[in-house]
């Protein structure tokens, strides 16, 4: 059974979250502060965070930031969920680390199929074992981790099935609706570009220097490539995928 923790103020909301999550097999916990948020992701590890961005003692967007920044909690799934469905603040929670974002008063049925989306893409894939080599980028798909130059790279999960995604098709031009295509239909609002934001965020973890990307390029128009090689030329080739050798040194 999946652990989801609630971050909500609204009693009667929350209940009514909890119940409906409750008969679908969740177990959920509630904390309706950020002070009680973080008691709770300590003593009971969540799989996943519902996360509503004005709270009584902060908000949803610094608390996120704040546990991206964590070991702990940086690749947890989170949700927001918010009654501020303007555009620009949605654009922020996913910058801030946010993997999905649904506005208020939303749908029970849509809410349920965001979850599952999240979680599915939170477990391990099919292929234990399978390593994509992109040059100096290495993404092990078993454990959802990637490398640059045998350095980690924090991403989230929804971030890691974007790269994914692209170091399958290295040297190839990705359109946004072929990359939302690839992530076994998550349901995503296109016009609010999440894709692009999560493209930056991305660069700002595998590129050297985010505002120059040498390795996630962007074809104006068209959509996004990983490079076969870097714009300086420094060897980046792939994509390879090979089994993971066990024991190596």
């Amino acid at each position: 059974m999946h652990r989801l923790l609630l971050i909500e103020d609204d009693a009667r909301l929350a209940g009514m979250v909890a119940d409906y999550l409750g008969q679908a097999g969740f177990a959920v916990d509630h904390a309706p502060t950020v002070a009680q948020a973080r008691l709770a992701v300590v003593r009971h590890p969540p799989d996943m965070v519902l996360m509503d961005v004005m709270l009584p003692d902060g908000d949803g967007l610094a608390l996120t930031a704040e546990w991206r920044q964590s070991p702990r909690t940086s690749s947890l799934p989170i949700l927001m969920l918010t009654a501020r469905g303007d555009p620009a603040d949605r654009i922020l929670g996913l910058e801030l680390g946010a993997d999905d974002y649904l506005a208020k008063p939303f749908e029970p049925r849509e809410l349920l199929a965001r979850i599952r989306a999240l979680l599915r893409r939170a477990q391990p894939g099919p292929s234990p074992t399978e390593v994509v080599r992109v040059g100096e980028l290495e993404l092990d798909v078993g454990a959802r981790a990637v490398r640059r130059g045998g350095h980690p790279c924090e991403l989230t999960g929804y971030q890691f099935d974007i790269l994914l995604a692209l170091a399958r098709q290295a040297g190839r031009v990705l359109s946004r609706d072929q990359i939302m295509e690839s992530l076994r239909g998550h349901s995503l609002e296109a016009y609010d570009r999440s894709i692009d934001v999560h493209v930056s965020r991305i660069r700002a973890v595998i590129e050297d220097d985010p505002r120059a990307p040498k390795l996630l390029l962007t074809v104006r128009g068209v959509g996004y490539l990983l490079a076969r090689r870097s714009a300086s030329g420094d060897g980046l080739h792939g994509p390879e995928s090979s089994p993971a050798r066990r024991g190596r040194t």
